[in-house]
Parts: C-alpha cells; sequence; structure tokens
C-alpha cells in the first residue's frame, strides 16, 4: 500500500465518511467485515508481505473492530482478534525476508497456557468460551509482539499504517452523528452513557475514539494531511474529542491524552529549537483543550465536568471515582493473596465473584485478572510485558520514543480500565517493539540519549 498520493488520502476518507452511512445497515456490516478478512488474507498471501501488508490490514480491523460490533457487523464475537491474528501470522509466514523471533514472547505465550490446567468453572458453563474470552486477547499480543520485534520500519510506513488505522474511526464518527440522537434529547448524569455512544459500550467506544484522536494529532504535527486543507483535519479533530467526551467515558480519553503528552514530550525533545516547540504546541493544546471542554460542558448542561471530578447528577462527590473497578480490582488481589503460586485459573475470577458476591462482572483490569488467575506466572508474565519494552524503548532516538511510549502507555493504559476485551491493546503492544527509521525531517535531531 502506498499513500503518498494526497488524493488517495481525501477519497479513501471520503469513502470512510460515506461508509459510517452504509453501516447502519447490519446487513451490509456484516458483508463488509467478511470481505474485509477475505480481501486482506489474499493481498497478503498474493504479496508475500514485501511491504509489510500484514501491518496494514491489521491496523485496519483495530481500528474498525467496535465499528463492526456497534452496527452489528460480527458473524462472531472475537472475529476481529482472529483476523488480526490470521493476517500477523500469514504475514510472518509468508514474507521471504527472514525475522527475529523473541524467544522471551514465546515463553510469554507458554506461561499463558499454565493457567488452562487450572480451570475451574461452573459445569454448565463453557471452557471453550471462557480460554477464548481471556486468553485471545494476550494470545494475540503475544503474536503481535513477535511480529514487530526489532522489526524495522520507516517513518512513512508509520505514519500510513496509522491512517489506515484511523479510516474506520471517521467511518464511526459518521455512524454516531446518525445513530444518536439531538444532545437535547440525551440524559447525561455522572456515568458514562450509552446513548451518546451509539447504543454499544462507551468505553470501548471512547477506546477507539481516543486512538482517532492522538493519530489525527501526530498527523498534523508531522503535517501530513487527511483531507487537502488543514482546517478540514482541525474540523475533525475537534469532532473526535467532542464524540468522545460525550461518551462520558473517562478512560479512553485520558489515555489518549496521556498517550500524546508523552508523545510531544519527546517530539519536543528531539527538535533543536525546544523551547519555541514547547511554547507553540503546549499553548495550541491548552487553548484548544479548553475550548472544547467548556463548549462539551455547556452542551450536557454542565454533567460534563461532574463526570470527571467524580461527582453525581446532584453535583455531591461519589465514593468510587472507578465505578466499581476498585472493588473488582481488589476481589481478584484477594485471589491472588489465597492462591499466590498458580491463581485461580483461566476464566475463574468472574465465577469466584458470582460465588462470594452472587454479582456477575468481568474483569476490567488485566493486570489484576492475570494475578488472579495464574498467581506467581501471571507476576513474571508482567515483568516480561514491561521490562522488555522499556529497556527497547530508552535505546531508541527521541523521536521513535515519541511514538513506542506511546504505544506502550496506550497499552497499559487502556488493559488498566477496559482489559483486553477488544483487540486494539494486543496490537498497539506490539507496536511499541519495532524499530523506526529515519530518513527525512532533517530538522529532527537523532539523538539515542
Amino acid at each position: 500500500m502506498n499513500f503518498k498520493n494526497a488524493t488517495q488520502h481525501t477519497l479513501l476518507a471520503l469513502f470512510h465518511l460515506a461508509l459510517g452511512v452504509l453501516l447502519l445497515s447490519g446487513f451490509i456490516s456484516k458483508v463488509y467485515s467478511i470481505l474485509i478478512v477475505l480481501i486482506g488474507f489474499r493481498a497478503i498471501v498474493k504479496s508475500q508481505n514485501d511491504k509489510n501488508q500484514a501491518i496494514y490490514w491489521a491496523a485496519y480491523m483495530v481500528g474498525a473492530e467496535v465499528l463492526f460490533r456497534m452496527s452489528g457487523g460480527m458473524i462472531f464475537h472475537e472475529l476481529p482478534k482472529y483476523s488480526v491474528f490470521l493476517f500477523l501470522l500469514t504475514g510472518l509466514y509468508v514474507e521471504n525476508k527472514r525475522h527475529h523471533v523473541s524467544v522471551s514472547y514465546v515463553f510469554y505465550m507458554l506461561l499463558l497456557l499454565i493457567g488452562i490446567a487450572f480451570i475451574d468453572i461452573p459445569f454448565n458453563e463453557s471452557i471453550r468460551k471462557a480460554i477464548a474470552f481471556n486468553l485471545s486477547g494476550p494470545i494475540l499480543l503475544g503474536l503481535s509482539a513477535i511480529y514487530f520485534y526489532h522489526r524495522k520500519l520507516s517513518i512513512e510506513t508509520v505514519l500510513n499504517m496509522l491512517f489506515v488505522m484511523v479510516l474506520p474511526v471517521i467511518s464511526m464518527l459518521s455512524l454516531l452523528y446518525f445513530k444518536t440522537p439531538d444532545l437535547k434529547q440525551i440524559a447525561f448524569g455522572g456515568s458514562a452513557n450509552f446513548v451518546a455512544s451509539g447504543g454499544f459500550g462507551p468505553n470501548q467506544v471512547a477506546t477507539i475514539l481516543g486512538l482517532g484522536i492522538f493519530i489525527i494529532a501526530v498527523h498534523l504535527f508531522f503535517e501530513k494531511r487527511i483531507f487537502p486543507l488543514f482546517v478540514f483535519d482541525a474540523i475533525l479533530l475537534m469532532y473526535l474529542v467532542y464524540r468522545g467526551l460525550i461518551t462520558f467515558s473517562r478512560g479512553g480519553i485520558l489515555t489518549a491524552v496521556f498517550a500524546l503528552l508523552a508523545f510531544m514530550f519527546f517530539y519536543m525533545m528531539a527538535r533543536r529549537d525546544k523551547l519555541k516547540q514547547f511554547v507553540r504546541y503546549a499553548g495550541f493544546v491548552a487553548l484548544f483543550g479548553i475550548v472544547l471542554i467548556v463548549y462539551t460542558a455547556d452542551a450536557t448542561g454542565g454533567m460534563l465536568i461532574n463526570r470527571y471530578t467524580n461527582k453525581n447528577a446532584r453535583g455531591i462527590e461519589k465514593a468510587d471515582i472507578s465505578t466499581g473497578r476498585i472493588d473488582l480490582f481488589k476481589s481478584e488481589l484477594d485471589n491472588f493473596y489465597e492462591n499466590p503460586f498458580f491463581g485461580i485459573g483461566v476464566g475463574g475470577s468472574k465465577y469466584e465473584r458470582l460465588e462470594e458476591e452472587g454479582i456477575v462482572a468481568a474483569s476490567h483490569n488485566e493486570v489484576s485478572r492475570l494475578l488472579s488467575e495464574h498467581g506467581m506466572i501471571g507476576l513474571v508474565i508482567l515483568f516480561i510485558l514491561i521490562v522488555i519494552p522499556v529497556k527497547h524503548i530508552l535505546t531508541q532516538p527521541y523521536l521513535a520514543r515519541a511514538f513506542l511510549s506511546a504505544f506502550l502507555l496506550f497499552w497499559f493504559l487502556t488493559i488498566n480500565h477496559s482489559a483486553m476485551r477488544i483487540a486494539f491493546p494486543a496490537f498497539i503492544y506490539g507496536l511499541s517493539l519495532m524499530q523506526i527509521t529515519f530518513y527525512e525531517h532533517e530538522e529532527v535531531e537523532q539523538l539515542a540519549d
């Protein structure tokens, strides 16, 4: 895939704006999702992944996963995860160039499988579904890590990949516009809003909208265009932020903010004119953010401020800022303390809570789930997942650190508020392990320290 042609960028963006309207039909959404899988697989095999086609198709499916779910385009629930797995595995298999396979991540995947031996769920529940629900994301992460581990990709390839990933997010904006009622008809309160999220889970919608915010912002930094004129891209960015804020789901938006701040920090460190860049970008972001927050707060009757300051609709501060996630986290830590060596087995946390508290709730935190269901093995897994990319990032030039640190933050913060329900955190974790090569942007200092 070559996206150097600005006209091609514009046509693809316009197509995806229209696609959002078409995907209001569940039938069209199903057909389109199947076509993406078939066409993507064929393109990777035919090209022998000579220009990293697997990355582009996987990135597209990652960006489209929530779009397909909210538009009824899933022939089965885990289709996007399996599709991304298929694309990356096929890419590794058919490419002619040799790629180093990290032993650490092969070991990580083997460690995950140990928890299956200790699975203990009610006899009337499906063991296969419990394993698939809890391990499909972590296994995909392992494959993504193996695929991207020290893989050299040019900055142009990375930016093109991000462009491909944001295309379905543009479709999501279009779908949300037509699927949600006027804001005056929506009753905003002190919790995440399903109506403003197109009737789908606000947490997942906000996560992908946050990804879109990051990608558009990065393109603006590099003076790359989605649409021909800067003003259109700026409007697209503002609308992304606006739609993300009115979901009232804080995790996805705050994650995007932290990832973007990390990117901006290292981006400015890579510039010779650091002070000038800091004043320029910090001032722009502050002004941009304040205006949007004030506008959205007014549009929601002040409820946005209550939501982000942990207050209910009456303006009274709530006791739990995490909307129940802290209690889930504590219960999983208790499981770890009681079963420290091998945990309670894959999928056991949900049923342990049902037995002890009568609450049916899947984990929202992948860190505590790993400890609860895998015990000390989970601790080893976390050590591998955090130490390897951090060591890698610290050896890279500042501009590379901007991307890699943002990707790692996206993974870590997302799994702490949304576990690994979607393919996004697994895929973006792998991106934190690649090596970005720079042959343009002469104004940027390539410093390793």
